[in-house]
């Protein structure tokens, strides 16, 4: 090893990621920002805390921009006790962007002080892992959210003093449905959590009435996937769907595809898309019309798929658009409220992409151990340079999720 290959080792080696926040009514409203550092890291200092903080700025609010991070919604993001001390460092976007205290940090006066100019800047401040202590009670004054761990001792005389102080609650490691809706009825605004990935949150919240069922979207699904997909049979398909007919058609009419002439049936729109588009929007379109859980998770699928794809350039005997798909398909049991094992029965996918969802087998399921990996922060053993090319596959995955997200809204 030469001097640069250790120099490259000892850089402190971090996973970007971003966390949905949701309000009561589980609308995306928010993103945590996240760098974890990976299991290469032998310790975490403030230097370290430092420098991944602004790489992840310089990232996310220089390099990419938070429009086409995550558009329109709040970015709550993490300031180590130092970088609050420090306004020149504050990121730009004060409107959009939330500060949060660690919970290490209390109410020094040089705090307040710094918190205060803050908040004057037009930032909100979250205080993070909250325990209400006679120390961090000064924290108070200038705290705008209290995000509550749910996995810690929940005091209610604590939440009626935050109530009266008119500070709104966050509560985060919400784990399941009983839980969110407990907290939810405390008037809690916001949550954070895996709740939404559950079988059971996705029942409660599917759209009613919707004049289709999962059978429907699974023979929508399965024509989709054909190599060769019958577009009259997915024509009549889509137009037995009067919400997914619209989102479809609103989508092929956006600024995105700059026609001059309107599309007005889904034979045009069908047409115009082309097939590996048409598989992508009509799974997001069906999907994201399917209730806010799924939508919640869509963007962690898409963002999951779109790097299992640009991952996959340069690696012998993978195609992209399967990449794509064994990334997107992974997922689908949570986003559709079915067992993975009943829903590859009854879609046309090859044995090929089947073992490598189920049993993580061949080389595409190696692919997708690796993304998976890298979303859970667990790349021990794993060299600077491929972490950093992670983080790149991911940064340009999501931007595209994000534009996904932005034309199936409504």
């Amino acid at each position: 090893m030469d001097a640069r290959d250790e120099e490259k080792s000892s850089e402190v080696n971090y996973c970007i990621a971003l966390q949905p926040i949701c309000d009561q009514r589980m609308r995306h409203v928010a993103d945590e920002l996240l760098y974890r550092s990976s299991a290469t890291a032998r310790f975490a200092s403030v230097e370290d805390q430092m420098e991944a903080t602004a790489r992840v700025c310089n990232a996310a609010f220089y390099e990419t921009g938070l429009e086409k991070l995550i558009g329109n919604r709040k970015l709550f993001f993490n300031a180590p006790r130092e970088w609050i001390l420090k306004p020149e460092l504050l990121p730009p976007n004060p409107e959009q962007v939330v500060l949060e205290v660690l919970e290490s940090v209390t109410g020094e006066p040089e705090i307040l002080k710094a918190l205060k100019r803050v908040r004057m800047l037009g930032y909100e401040v979250a205080l993070d892992d909250f325990i209400l202590t006679t120390e961090t009670e000064p924290l108070l004054d200038v705290a705008s959210i209290i995000k509550v761990d749910l996995f810690e001792p929940v005091r209610e005389e604590d939440i009626d003093l935050y109530k009266e102080r008119g500070i709104r609650l966050l509560a985060e490691k919400v784990e399941d449905l009983e839980t969110f809706k407990k907290y939810r009825d405390m008037d809690f605004e916001f949550f954070q959590g895996y709740f939404y990935a559950k079988p059971e949150v996705h029942e409660e919240t599917s759209r009613k009435g919707r004049g289709n069922n999962k059978g429907a979207q699974i023979r929508i699904l399965k024509e989709a996937q054909e190599e060769e997909p019958n577009y009259q049979a997915m024509e009549n398909l889509i137009a037995q769907d009067p919400q997914l007919t619209f989102m479809l058609l609103k989508y092929v009419n956006s600024a995105a595809f700059r026609r001059r002439s309107e599309i007005t049936t889904i034979h045009q729109a069908l047409n115009t898309l082309g097939i590996d588009r048409v598989r992508t929007i009509v799974t997001t379109v069906m999907l994201a019309n399917n209730g806010p859980a799924s939508r919640l998770l869509l963007p962690q699928a898409l963002t999951r798929a779109a790097m299992c794809e640009k991952l996959s350039d340069g690696m012998t005997g993978i195609n992209r658009r399967t990449a794509f798909m064994v990334g997107l398909m992974s997922m689908m049991d949570a986003l559709m409220g079915v067992s993975m094992v009943e829903l590859l029965s009854q879609l046309p996918l090859s044995s090929e992409i089947k073992n490598a969802i189920l049993y993580r087998q061949g080389k595409l399921g190696q692919l997708l151990n690796l993304v998976i990996a890298f979303e859970h922060a667990k790349l021990a053993g794993k060299s600077a340079n491929l972490v950093e090319k992670l983080n790149q596959a991911w940064m340009e995955s999501q931007i595209w999720s994000n534009e996904i997200m932005m034309q199936v809204d409504y």
